[in-house]
């Protein structure tokens, strides 16, 4: 009887495919049944190499030796994964398996494992590929009825195969040509050079220089507290007619550079009284778009000081071993067209089962359980057509990071923290836009101008998902009565100092990396890396 052998990445994965799939035995290291033999490699079982005749050995690492360029690569065994290569090589030799199926990671770098143990292995079967978005065992089984032809992954495969053989030869000429220069003068100065690497420390060290060349400027602010019939409010005085200058992006409206410049203000303004005028516009504050995981790492590690290998790690076990998050290693944020009605299967659970079991592990995030947040959606039918929610043109190989049809349970407190980010920010998405009114108040004293600025929250919209804290964090100004002038109290001058621009946090070196194709001068790089950034989502 003919098998399909399914090969996924990790043996966790095998293990989940087999009970899924049902009425599999395991046999050590795979499974069998009647129609498939479920086994895994444990991620990378080969590296590629230069063929022999085109290495060079550490010790010739030279300018006359480079570059490195072979015509073709060879394939090497991970020594410490070398009795799993060689298990899958017995499989795939079997008479009875007349199938390959690829179950490894959706995405580049699963391509490219599955990959090299099939060009290693010889393996002549017809190939298709199961591709994963959830570890849910309906969404296992649903993706079995929908595997992909071999000829549908070829780009992908290519695409893997061309980043990884890329970065062996940026690795090694950049590497060696880095190090010979460093050690020209005797001695060996290894200086390793990596594609992602070596442009991210640039700006990191770009940055660095910046500060160190900065000189601190001091400048001068004034501000003022106003009386009123309603009580008090203060202001900042500007000049009405500052003009941006691109030569110095130092200087502000509200800056004054020379002491006697305030001071002369101060002494003109004290006691007297201003005319007041304001205007008020309302606004609306949409919540933010769903999470990709460079997104999630950033919030990780801005809520919860977490790392971002440290996110992508609660992230992954929250994605394979608890199945209550979608595939995480993803760089999109929106959802497919078709998935509303698996949207409001995902808030039914929220709604229920999840809400009690989240705030359990979480203090119900400071007494706001998600919950009756879940309910209120479906009960006012808010999940509809919507491209920013639902587009198919923003989806690559993975749609955006939600919870699954699974409850949480057995969380530990930092994966109970990721999860509640992103069942949050999954909520968040089909709740009306915060409503605000915004009000700029001017107190003019003669040609003096004060501003004071307010924000004050009409509807809460999405921000009561995230309770009283992001609700009460908005100010909001005393009334001012119809000709009515205010007096000024207090008048202070304050000794300021610019100051220069922050070094890197993980949060920050993120949103670089995202972004590194603004920082290139050439017009043509620049607009290659448009949309691009250093690295995956999973390597940043």
């Amino acid at each position: 009887m003919s098998k399909s052998l399914i090969i996924a990445e990790k043996p966790s994965v095998a293990a989940d495919i087999a009970h899924s799939l049902g009425g599999l035995k395991r046999e050590k290291d795979y499974f069998e049944g009647d129609d498939y033999v479920v086994t895994s490699a444990v991620g990378h079982l080969l590296e590629i190499k230069a063929p022999d005749n085109v290495e060079v050995k550490r010790g010739k690492w030279s300018f006359a030796n480079l570059p490195v360029i072979p015509d073709h690569f060879d394939l090497n065994p991970i020594a410490r994964t070398e009795d799993r290569l060689k298990l899958l090589a017995k499989l795939i030799s079997r008479k009875d398996i007349d199938r390959i199926i690829n179950a490894c990671d959706a995405g580049r770098e699963g391509e490219l494992i599955f990959r090299l143990i099939v060009q290693h292995t010889k393996a002549k079967q017809p190939i298709s590929r199961l591709w994963l978005q959830s570890m849910t065992p309906k969404a296992i089984r649903e993706a079995f009825e929908d595997l992909r032809e071999d000829e549908q992954m070829k780009p992908l495969a290519d695409a893997a195969r061309c980043r990884a053989e890329a970065d062996w030869l940026v690795g090694i000429n950049g590497t060696r040509a880095m190090t010979a220069f460093n050690s020209q003068d005797g001695g060996f100065y290894l200086t390793t050079v990596g594609r992602v690497q070596t442009p991210t420390l640039a700006i990191v060290v770009e940055r660095e220089e910046q500060i160190k060349q900065f000189v601190s400027r001091p400048y001068f602010e004034v501000h003022a507290q106003f009386d009123v019939e309603a009580g008090q409010y203060s202001g900042r005085w500007f000049d009405t007619n500052f003009k941006k200058n691109d030569e110095d992006a130092e200087r502000r409206a509200e800056r004054l550079w020379e002491r006697n410049q305030a001071e002369a203000i101060r002494q003109a303004c004290q006691s007297q009284q201003a005319v007041v005028t304001e205007e008020t516009k309302p606004t609306t504050q949409s919540a933010p778009m769903l999470f990709d995981l460079t997104s999630l790492q950033r919030e990780g590690n801005a809520r919860f000081g977490f790392s971002a290998k440290t996110t992508l790690s609660l992230a992954q076990a929250l994605y394979e071993r608890h199945k209550v998050l979608t595939y995480p290693r993803t760089d999109s944020r929106a959802l497919p067209e078709d998935y509303l009605s698996t949207v409001q299967d995902t808030l039914g659970i929220l709604r229920d089962e999840a809400s009690a079991r989240l705030s359990a592990l979480t203090g119900g995030s400071g007494g706001n359980p998600i919950g009756p947040h879940a309910a209120k959606i479906l009960s006012n039918n808010w999940v509809q057509p919507n491209k920013r929610i639902f587009n198919d043109a923003k989806i690559s190989d993975h749609f955006a990071i939600i919870p699954t049809l699974q409850a949480p349970k057995n969380l530990s407190e930092a994966e109970a923290k990721i999860y509640d980010l992103v069942v949050r920010r999954f909520m968040a998405a089909f709740f009306p836009p915060a409503e605000f009114r915004n009000t700029t108040r001017i107190s003019q004293i003669d040609r003096q101008h004060f501003k004071t600025e307010g924000k004050v929250m009409v509807k809460p919209g999405w921000l009561a998902i995230y309770g009283r804290e992001a609700i009460a964090g908005e100010g909001t100004l005393v009334a001012v009565g119809e000709h009515e002038k205010a007096t000024v109290s207090d008048i202070e001058i304050r000794d300021m100092a610019t100051r220069p621009p922050a070094r890197y946090t993980e949060a920050t070196l993120l949103s670089a990396m995202e972004g590194a194709g603004k920082l290139i001068d050439d017009d043509d790089l620049r607009e290659a890396m448009s949309g691009k950034g250093l690295g995956t989502p999973a390597t940043r």
